[in-house]
């Protein structure tokens, strides 16, 4: 079982998105996601979401909004994945040059959605803009996306 956050940084209408297209053997080779990224021992889901946030972008970020935890049991052959989703607010620092993972980009937030996501993005992307908290559980078998269940406690 593997703990991570996946962490969405907004500011002024876009959000940082990571184009997952450096890192040999990547799982993600192609697709665009948030910054995240595993647990280290005795962090919160907070310290985890900062921490993944600064090493992958170089930025340091103001209040971090919980949004939703998502499942992935046996991603792409490998362990249970859980993760904590954040929106993050009040980026600040330079942006990375050269990230070691792929190309950073700040997208429209109308736009998100017409980037090559993985399939369960297209499900709650649009929920990080609606009050309340989401979880789902999405199963792949191999890039598609095989079964979901999701649930939304709105406000």
């Amino acid at each position: 079982m593997k703990l991570a956050t996946l962490c969405y940084v907004r500011h002024e209408g876009r959000t940082l998105m990571l184009h997952r297209v450096k890192k040999a053997g990547d799982m993600h080779a192609g697709k665009w996601n948030g910054l995240g990224g595993k647990f280290e021992g005795g962090e919160s889901p907070e310290e985890c979401a900062r921490r993944e946030i600064l090493e992958e972008s170089g930025l340091e970020v103001g209040p971090l909004e919980l949004k939703g935890f998502l499942s992935f049991p046996g991603f792409q052959g490998d362990d249970d994945w859980y993760a904590f989703v954040f929106l993050a607010y009040e980026p600040r620092g330079e942006l990375l040059a050269d990230p070691a993972e792929g190309h950073l980009a700040w997208i429209a937030d109308t736009e998100l959605t017409q980037l090559p996501l993985w399939a369960g993005d297209h499900i709650f992307l649009p929920w990080l803009d609606r009050p309340g908290f989401f979880s789902g559980c999405f199963v792949y078998q191999g890039e598609a996306l095989a079964q979901h269940e999701v649930h939304w406690y709105g406000a």
